[in-house]
């Protein structure tokens, strides 16, 4: 099987959804994200403080290109990873792509009272949102190989959505 790569905003779910995928399929997950920290030793708002933006999208590019070597494993990657044209081109070679969509609204319902993400820390976070996913919606949109609805539904309802989806696309029996 190819890699199931999951894209999407901050709080659209790759996290949770990548973790039950993999089990439910037996296959490994990793979390670009996470990746990063423990190669590094610190978290991401620290990355975005000392290093900036462009810091912590370099140190990324490299954990994708890294991820994308392996076989059969379910990879969510970080909100903005698409932004760059190597990464949409390791990630799509590499496995079926597969955008979490969800609204601002929603996403932001799920991530408010997170302290960790550097680009929310504004004075309006929901608009920043807005901004970010209107920037960015495009990118998944042509990047993803299928794209995914996730509201308010349950995770089990997501998890079928995606294996109907690949099952369509020939990648799951």
């Amino acid at each position: 099987m190819n890699n199931i790569i999951l894209t999407g905003l901050m709080g659209a779910g790759k996290s949770t959804v990548g973790k039950a995928l993999a089990r439910r399929h037996n296959m490994q997950f990793f979390d670009s994200d996470r990746e990063i920290e423990q190669r590094t030793g610190v978290d991401i708002p620290t990355i975005f403080a000392i290093e900036g933006e462009e810091g912590f999208r370099d140190r990324e590019q490299q954990v994708i290109t890294d991820l994308v070597t392996k076989k059969g494993v379910v990879i969510a990657t970080g909100g903005g990873s698409l932004l760059r044209q190597e990464n949409r081109q390791a990630l799509t070679r590499s496995g079926v792509v597969v955008y979490l969509r969800a609204s601002p609204e929603q996403l932001y319902s799920r991530i408010r009272y997170d302290k960790s993400r550097p680009l929310m820390q504004t004075d309006d976070p929901l608009q920043t949102l807005t901004d970010i996913l209107k920037t960015r919606e495009p990118v998944y949109l042509e990047t993803a190989n299928l794209t995914v609805r996730t509201g308010k539904q349950r995770l089990g309802v997501t998890i079928r959505q995606i294996e109907k989806g690949l099952r369509n696309l020939g990648e799951l029996n």
